[in-house]
């Protein structure tokens, strides 16, 4: 009898905790909400010290609060939340802390594809972020199952950082710019090459004869082997006919290999949009060489791990410290920084409702920063 009595009670205290927490909601809910809350889940392992704990059963802890943030941030309308949850300078720790928290991050991370899961419950899509390589092959593909499994999902997004830190992650984005610029501008390069030969034929003659194109050149990486391999391609011969006075640079150029093909078009087009201004087409092909071969602010972003989301709102660091820790420096150059002293696992309701409270009352000198870049 008690203990039922005892149920009771605490079930009524629950209700009545939700409709309090409705309540606020509905209140902040009247001014902005932050689109993208991030959290550095600091104080895991000082919080298990102060309670005396067992080994590991902090980072547990921090989990549940976990869990409860994220509810909180469903209910009150934040679309997307990051956080920090394995740093490569984690990897320094003893093998032992080590393999202890890649053990509870795959129990986690299985536990999220069960239909109970506050993943599944909220429709909330999960991204892991960072150099997954680094993870062990159990963990990237318990990731890589979850990240497949909630791909649907649209209520809201998760970005779990993983084998992440900043600077990796520019350093990976500047790689990739490079990379797909290289490949952008090497059909230009090839375009040049055919300009500077077919310049040197007289206005008034017939090309009859075929015109080697050139040769695409791919990279293979196979087997964990960096091998670069030289690709002979065929191409149908360069179709050129220049009449009487006719102007040579209306070349037709047809590229019958693969995603060349449109970058002969734009080549082209580029060509004939920009002539009668005097310059040759050999100098034409160089400055549009030059213009494509920057890379620009936003080659980089789009090729940053973070780029699935928008810059975050609010970076809120648990257990007073200050340091981003090499934590989405790139992205939080106009964030508000929150630094409450309470240790991750001890992080509830009342911190993110004063975080929330502290971005409405600088919301309108955030945004004229920002537009002010």
């Amino acid at each position: 009898m008690e203990k039922h009595s005892s149920s009771r009670v605490s079930e009524l205290f629950g209700n009545l905790g939700s409709f309090i927490r409705i309540c606020i909601f509905r209140v902040l809910s009247m001014g902005p909400i932050p689109n993208h809350f991030a959290f550095i889940m600091d104080g895991n392992r000082r919080y298990a010290k102060k309670e005396n704990m067992k080994k590991g059963a902090g980072h547990r802890a921090g989990f549940l609060a976990l869990i409860s943030i994220l509810k909180y941030c469903y209910e009150l309308g934040v679309k997307y939340v990051t956080i920090y949850a394995f740093s490569i300078h984690n990897f320094k720790r003893s093998p032992d802390e080590v393999k202890d928290l890649m053990d509870l991050m795959l129990e986690k991370i299985e536990d999220l594809l069960r239909d109970e899961s506050i993943v599944n419950q909220y429709g909330i899509r999960v991204y892991f972020i960072g150099n997954l390589k680094l993870l062990s092959e159990t963990v990237r593909i318990a990731a890589e199952k979850v990240m497949t499994a909630t791909a649907k999902n649209t209520n809201c997004t998760l970005l779990i950082c993983v084998a992440y830190t900043s600077r990796d992650e520019i350093v990976h984005a500047v790689q990739g710019s490079c990379k797909n610029k290289q490949e952008e501008i090497q059909p230009l390069s090839f375009c040049k090459a055919n300009y500077d030969a077919i310049e040197e034929v007289e206005d008034n003659k017939k090309v009859n004869e075929v015109i080697p194109f050139g040769f695409l050149e791919s990279q293979k990486d196979e087997a964990g082997k960096s091998q670069a391999t030289m690709a002979s391609v065929t191409c149908s011969c360069l179709a050129r006919g220049v009449e009487g006075g006719g102007n040579k640079n209306s070349m037709v150029v047809r590229a019958v290999r693969g995603s060349y093909e449109d970058k002969w078009d734009n080549c082209q087009a580029m060509m004939e949009n920009r002539t009668g201004n005097g310059v040759t087409s050999s100098e034409e092909s160089e400055n549009l060489q030059g213009e494509c071969s920057i890379i620009k602010l936003v080659d980089i972003e789009k090729q940053m791990y973070m780029a699935v989301a928008p810059e975050p709102d609010i970076l809120i660091r648990s257990s007073g410290e200050s340091r981003l820790s090499n934590f989405l420096l790139w992205q939080t150059s106009e964030c508000q920084l929150y630094s409450p002293d309470a240790l991750w696992p001890e992080i509830g309701l009342w911190h993110l409702v004063w975080a929330v409270l502290n971005f409405q009352r600088n919301h309108a000198y955030l945004e004229k920063k920002k537009h002010q870049l």
